[in-house]
């Protein structure tokens, strides 16, 4: 408890964690006003074009642009909570900080898990923020409803929230190994800088080759994490909910979201106990 306390206490008078809180959240409403102005013209357009259709019924409802927000949200959110995992123990070992620590009958197992726990709050907070910020300022501009096409309910407001808390909940069952993958490299590095630029450069390129592995990416916890070159089931949420009827969703791929990124958190946990074990601090 006395390592989680510091770690809290830190927190509490750090910018990047105030960052981390409110980040991914800014970048949800800068999203979400772009994509209402390019909306109102694209419709403008159309009906002096055409008039209605199914596209802007699409456009109008709010489901599929909340979706897009927790999914660029959690896209954030996990690239932020690498880096801090990355540069936490670097940057605290090189500062001293983690000696004074260890003075206070503190030990290294203890302070590692500590910094994993106090990691996950601060990832539990701010994706709170972000879904709560997500859910209003989609409303402001849209309008919540099932879709609806020429009277006929296409999908209905209770099978598109079941949809969205399954993507959300695939979404996040990465992020602790995503935070164990940072942790694992911030007790590697021999610096924070070398940390975090190992951490942020390792998590990118496996985003941008991740496609090109076939089946091999399934045993990747990147692969089910909302990202910039994005394979995750929100992304297929953001089409389901919005009406489209193409999209294929893998039984395999559901399982392997569940079964692959917690046993990928342990083994890195595991990796950096061990090293901290053997590493002069």
């Amino acid at each position: 408890m006395t390592a989680l306390r510091s770690e809290i206490f830190v927190a509490k008078h750090t910018f990047v964690s105030k960052l981390a809180l409110i980040f991914p959240a800014l970048i949800v409403v800068t999203q979400n006003f772009f994509s209402w102005v390019a909306d109102t013209g694209n419709s403008a357009r159309n009906n002096l074009i055409s008039g209605g259709s199914f596209d802007e019924v699409i456009a109008s409802n709010a489901y599929g642009y909340f979706v897009d927000s927790i999914n660029t949200g959690i896209t954030m959110l996990a690239l932020l909570m690498v880096c801090i995992a990355a540069h936490s123990f670097s940057y605290d070992r090189d500062s001293g900080f983690v000696r004074h620590i260890l003075i206070r009958k503190v030990g290294r197992t203890t302070l590692i898990l500590a910094k994993f726990v106090y990691l996950h709050l601060l990832a539990v907070t701010s994706l709170t923020v972000l879904l709560i910020t997500a859910y209003f300022n989609t409303g402001f501009f849209w309008e919540y409803g099932p879709v609806v096409e020429d009277g006929f309910e296409l999908i209905s407001e209770e099978e598109i929230v079941a949809e969205i808390l399954l993507g959300l909940r695939l979404a996040v069952i990465p992020l602790p190994a995503a935070i164990g993958f940072g942790l694992m490299t911030s007790s590697i590095a021999q610096t924070a800088t070398q940390a975090l630029m190992t951490a942020l450069g390792v998590t990118l390129a496996v985003d941008i080759f991740k496609p090109s592995l076939g089946v091999y990416a399934d045993y990747l916890y990147a692969r089910f994490l909302p990202s910039i070159v994005d394979t995750s089931y929100l992304s297929e949420v953001s089409r389901l909910v919005r009406g489209y009827s193409d999209v294929l969703v893998d039984d395999r791929i559901l399982q392997m979201n569940l079964l692959i990124p917690i046993p990928t958190a342990i083994i890195f946990i595991c990796i950096n106990l061990l090293i901290i074990k053997q590493k002069k601090l």
